[in-house]
C-alpha cells in the first residue's frame, strides 16, 4: 500500500525522499520508485522527510513509530502517518510528543501488489483521521493527491468502521473458501467455476438494488426446512461450516424482516430451525 501511494503522489508531483523497510521493501522500491533513496534505517529515511509514512503492520506502528520519533531528529513542522483503519492516532504519541502532526489515512481497498494498488487507488475511497481540521484537510488532499475520494473519521469510531471493511472484504473471502469447500464435499468437481457466475451475480445485485432487495434463499423465504436439511448436511460432511451458516442465517432472517419480506411468524419458524444448532 505504502508504495503504490508513493507512486502516486510522486505523479502528483510529490517527491518521496526516502523509503525503508526489508528487503522485500527495497526490491519493491527499487522497481517503482527508482530515483527513491532507500533506507536500512527507517529513522533515517524520516528525518529526510516532512510527511513520514509508516506503512507496516498494525500491531507495529506504535514501537515503529517510537522508533522513529525518538532516533530521527523529525523536520520542523513534520507529519507522521500510519495507514492503518483500526489503530487509533494514539499509537502516534511518540512523534506528537516530538513536535510532529499525526493522521491516519486508510485505504477501503484490497490490496494484492503494488501493480494492482496503483490501478485501483484512484477512485477508491480514503479515511482520514486527523486531530484537527488543518490535519484534516492535509490528508484529505494527499487522498486526493493519490485519485482517492477522501472521507472524514473520528477516530473513536475507527474500529467499528474496520470491522465494516473486514465483513466486506476479508469474510467475503472467507464464505467463498467455506461454499467451495462444500461442494467439493459434495463431489462438485471444478467448485469455484461453477460458483463464481453466483458469486458475482449476487454481489452485482447487492449493489445494484440494495441488500434488502438483492436478498434470496431459504432465509428470505422463511424456509426453514431447507435450512435444517442444509444444517444436517454441513453436520455430517462439513462441520467446520455450521457455525458460520447459522449466524448468516440470522443476520439473512433479520434483513429480510427489515425489509418487509417475511413477517414474524416466517421469522419464528427459521429461530426454531436455528435453535438446535447455536
Amino acid at each position: 500500500m505504502a508504495t503504490a501511494l508513493g507512486v502516486l503522489w510522486q505523479r502528483a508531483g510529490h517527491n518521496v525522499v526516502a523509503a525503508s523497510g526489508r528487503e522485500a521493501s527495497r526490491d519493491r522500491v527499487a522497481h517503482h520508485l527508482p530515483d527513491t533513496t532507500f533506507e536500512a534505517d527507517p529513522a533515517r529515511a524520516a528525518a529526510a522527510a516532512g510527511t513520514v509514512v509508516l506503512g507496516v503492520r498494525d500491531d507495529l506502528i506504535e514501537a515503529m513509530c517510537s522508533r522513529v520519533a525518538t532516533t530521527a531528529r523529525l523536520r520542523p513542522g513534520a507529519r507522521v502517518l500510519h495507514l492503518s483503519g483500526a489503530v487509533s492516532l494514539a499509537a502516534l504519541g511518540a512523534a506528537r510528543d516530538a513536535g510532529a502532526e499525526v493522521l491516519s489515512l486508510h485505504s477501503l481497498l484490497s490490496i494484492p501488489d503494488v501493480a494492482t494498488g496503483i490501478e485501483r487507488l484512484p477512485g477508491s475511497g480514503i479515511a482520514v483521521t486527523a486531530e484537527d481540521q488543518s490535519g484534516e484537510a492535509f490528508g484529505e488532499e494527499l487522498a486526493r493527491d493519490a485519485g482517492a475520494r477522501p472521507f472524514v473519521l473520528p477516530d473513536v469510531v475507527k474500529p467499528l468502521y474496520h470491522a465494516g471493511a473486514v465483513f466486506a472484504s476479508n469474510y467475503l473471502v472467507a464464505v467463498e473458501a467455506l461454499a467451495e469447500q462444500i461442494l467439493l464435499a459434495a463431489g462438485v468437481a471444478d467448485a469455484p467455476s461453477y460458483l463464481e457466475p453466483l458469486a458475482r451475480s449476487a454481489f452485482d445485485r447487492a449493489f445494484a438494488l440494495g441488500p434488502e432487495a438483492a436478498l434470496t434463499g431459504p432465509a428470505v423465504r422463511g424456509d426453514a426446512g431447507t435450512i435444517e436439511r442444509n444444517l444436517q448436511a454441513l453436520a455430517s460432511t462439513v462441520p467446520g461450516a455450521v457455525a458460520a451458516y447459522v449466524a448468516l442465517a440470522e443476520a439473512a432472517t433479520a434483513l429480510a424482516l427489515g425489509a418487509g419480506r417475511i413477517d414474524e411468524e416466517q421469522r419464528g419458524r427459521v429461530q426454531e430451525a436455528l435453535a438446535p444448532w447455536r
